[in-house]
């Protein structure tokens, strides 16, 4: 397990023992895997994003931290909000990880979330011109999250 698997376990599991939002220090979480904060700040940009289902906010400075909130709807809810966020075009690799906070949200269950991924996927879209297939792929995702509704 590298160490980014690491810092985010961990931050995962601070989370989950406090109800789904921890305020943490940049500079004691890198004392403590003992890698640079730049690290850190990778895998909070990374892993803990919006559409992973994340709130982060930051301070800097010496009495700076950074605030996770674990961000928790109810399925349909969740579902529009990730159909609003999508909007004209999205690449593949936030489709999936949109989906992956669908699935782990309760939105959507794993074969919904196959079927999708099966659907915006690049082969599907291989008859779909390069420069058009994250057009094709947000409006077929939001199309499907729609339907599931």
């Amino acid at each position: 397990m590298g160490m980014s698997d690491l810092i985010a376990r961990f931050i995962i599991e601070t989370l989950d023992g406090m109800n789904g939002c921890a305020e943490l220090q940049r500079s004691e979480l890198a004392n403590r895997f003992k890698c640079v904060p730049s690290q850190i700040n990778y895998v909070i940009s990374t892993r803990f994003s919006p559409e992973h289902g994340y709130i982060v906010e930051s301070r800097r400075g010496g009495g700076g931290f950074i605030r996770i909130t674990r961000v928790i709807m109810q399925p349909e809810r969740l579902i529009m909000h990730t159909v609003n966020a999508v909007g004209d075009e999205i690449d593949l690799n936030t489709a999936v990880a949109l989906t992956a906070n669908l699935l782990q949200g309760g939105a959507i269950n794993k074969n919904e979330a196959q079927l999708i991924l099966a659907a915006i996927g690049c082969s599907a879209l291989r008859p779909v011109s390069v420069t058009e297939r994250d057009s094709a792929r947000a409006s077929i995702y939001k199309q499907m999250l729609i339907n599931i509704i």
